[in-house]
């Protein structure tokens, strides 16, 4: 596995940006992972996260156009690079491998 610095909230959010490419931006991730977790996610924590997954070259943003809806202003528009999918797939191959290795019963003891 490729040693990456990609933390578990990073992950989530990445995750999210490729589920909801190619309209990805702030304010709807964060909805997404509310949904999907059941937990109160703020904007500005999802956007530092993206600022830092950006940074890392896992991500590029473009501006969008101009809304009514928005006042006229511009979304940041997020989608995963090939480096990103590749981490991705990395952490996604890992999970898999160890999920297959628990014994069936002891999965049926947690339930």
């Amino acid at each position: 596995m490729r040693r990456s610095d990609l933390g578990e909230f990073e992950e989530v959010v990445l995750l999210a940006v490729a589920a909801l490419s190619p309209g990805a931006y702030s304010v709807v991730i964060a909805e997404e992972l509310e949904r999907e977790t059941g937990n109160s996610v703020s904007t500005g924590a999802v956007h530092a996260a993206l600022q830092r997954l950006e940074q890392k070259g896992y991500l590029r943003s473009e501006l969008g156009e101009a809304t009514a809806e928005r006042g006229g202003r511009r979304k940041r528009l997020f989608t995963v690079t090939a480096l990103g999918g590749r981490v991705l797939s990395d952490v996604r191959a890992v999970r898999n491998r160890l999920w297959d290795r628990i014994i069936p019963n002891i999965r049926l003891e947690w339930s």
